[in-house]
């Protein structure tokens, strides 16, 4: 079949592809265009084009910020920290979620732990301050009512990156394991059955078949996370971080916040957001490389 004529008989499935395409060349693609900016001395009313090139003068000029390395090292930190906890939350999530036998139970379980994905970071801060709140939060309002002192969740920088993590597991781990579930209802039923006839019993199934058909997933999954592991979201350190934890919340897109949208420095804004996407694709690049040379596994 040529090409013109599966194009004709099959033209409504490309046509799907019409908006998340444009979407890709307007919103990914289009700013490519911008990278220059860390190349020049931007000026705002000379434009791209009319500001002068400097070459990489910026670039000298971010790596010999001691807040860059700063904003750096609580990057790194705070993803590494939320790969190791909230990484696994999700994958014990569903595979609890797909062991339940009730099915009013299980739907209720899985709306319960979806809607927190839905709430904006905002309101999850102002939740977070009304509940581990030092002077007036919930939780330290209870301990002094048995004359328990009162807990600094999040004025002291070790007890607020306890708070980060956990505020973040209860946020994402429920959406999160949509994907798994999904994976799941593509073993094997009969495999189940085996097992269960031959005497494994409900933990050997699970190590031994469901962790297994997952396997594929988890590799594609964790690719993914350690390809962002260089950039993280602005919302979540900024609600919930403050000063006297700024040693620890303080990270790379807080500082181009500062810098870029504050100071109105747009060329090195522009610098950090270029780091931040290079390093980002050496990370993906490599984790897809040692995934494919240990398990024969890749997505790329």
């Amino acid at each position: 079949m040529s090409m013109g004529v599966y194009f004709r008989r099959y033209w409504q499935l490309y046509a799907l592809l019409v908006l998340p395409l444009s979407y890709f060349i307007i919103f990914k693609y289009g700013p490519i265009y911008g990278i220059q900016i860390a190349f020049k001395d931007f000026n705002l009313f000379q434009g791209i084009n009319g500001s002068e090139w400097i070459g990489f003068e910026a670039f000298k000029e971010v790596f010999a910020m001691r807040d860059f390395y700063l904003t750096l090292r609580n990057t790194l930190m705070l993803n590494f920290l939320d790969l190791i906890v909230s990484f696994p939350a999700p994958l014990i999530l569903a595979i609890m979620l797909y062991e339940l036998k009730t099915a009013w139970f299980k739907k209720l379980s899985q709306t319960i732990l979806y809607i927190p994905h839905f709430i904006s970071w905002v309101i999850i801060g102002g939740i977070v301050y009304q509940v581990f709140g030092t002077q007036s939060g919930m939780i330290n309002n209870i301990l002094s009512s048995f004359g328990v002192d009162a807990i600094p969740f999040l004025t002291d920088k070790n007890d607020w990156l306890i708070t980060y993590l956990l505020v973040g597991v209860w946020q994402s781990a429920g959406w999160g394991t949509i994907i798994y579930l999904a994976a799941l209802t593509g073993i094997n039923k009969e495999l189940f059955e085996a097992a269960g006839i031959d005497g494994a019993g409900r933990l050997k199934r699970i190590w031994h078949i469901t962790l297994p058909g997952l396997k594929p997933t988890i590799i594609v999954l964790l690719i993914i996370n350690l390809g962002h592991m260089i950039s993280i979201g602005f919302e979540r350190p900024y609600v919930i971080g403050n000063l006297a934890v700024r040693e620890y919340s303080d990270v790379l897109s807080t500082f181009v916040y500062r810098i870029g949208i504050q100071s109105g420095q747009y060329t090195l804004a522009t610098v950090i957001g270029l780091f931040q996407a290079v390093v980002g694709l050496v990370f993906v690049l490599g984790s897809n490389y040692v995934s494919k040379k240990l398990t024969d596994e890749s997505i790329l």
